[in-house]
């Protein structure tokens, strides 16, 4: 399989490699797919790594991996965007970075759970990603970087049920938000955010 356009410039401990940084005018293509469907940009398919998926190709369709390589490119776009650091990071999963910026500070900790939450209850591809976008931006905000190996196979797993629910546990682990009593006590909060609990909502 061929290498993730962001492994052939980020080495696996989170370094460039030699030195060499995505060229701007690669990140600007990529953020032109931010909200659109995967082979609707042409200049962005020469980033795909993804084999063709020839059943899928004659009925004018896109693989799931093409779909979930497209919507990771987009956004690795606008999170490396005018970044002099890597914002692909090996082993950082999603919850995790996301942990980073509830701890960081710049935003209040209920936004950001409120914001988590919306993401990780999202039912359906498009509102995943739509909400992943802000809080990339966020991410993007305070330096924090994330595995982009990791959210492509998340966005892939998004697309049925039962890979939602496995990613949502994933997820969910990883965030490890529990709400000690200091924290219940000053915000009159009763229980963890609903993203960050094993049980979060079933689809509908």
């Amino acid at each position: 399989m061929a290498q993730r356009y962001w492994n052939k410039y980020v080495a696996p401990d989170g370094a460039w490699r030699d030195k060499r940084r995505p060229p701007g005018e690669d990140l600007a293509v990529m953020r032109t797919g931010l909200g659109r469907e995967a082979g609707t940009v042409p200049a962005l398919c020469r980033y795909y790594t993804c084999e063709i998926d020839d059943w899928a190709a004659r009925r004018g369709e896109v693989s799931v991996e093409q779909a979930a390589e497209h919507a990771a490119l987009a956004l690795f776009g606008l999170h490396q965007q005018s970044k002099t650091r890597p914002m692909h990071r090996p082993g950082v999963p999603l919850g995790k970075a996301l942990r980073k910026l509830r701890e960081d500070g710049k935003f209040s900790q209920q936004a950001v759970d409120a914001r988590v939450d919306a993401a990780a209850t999202a039912t359906n591809v498009t509102a995943l990603l739509m909400r992943l976008r802000s809080l990339i931006d966020q991410l993007r905000t305070i330096n924090q970087p994330l595995d982009y190996d990791q959210l492509m196979k998340l966005i892939h797993d998004w697309h049925s049920t039962d890979g939602r629910q496995r990613a949502r546990r994933k997820w969910a682990v990883d965030y490890q938000i529990w709400i000690d009593a200091s924290d219940q006590a000053e915000n009159g909060v009763a229980s963890t955010p609903q993203s960050a609990r094993a049980d979060a909502p079933a689809d509908s």
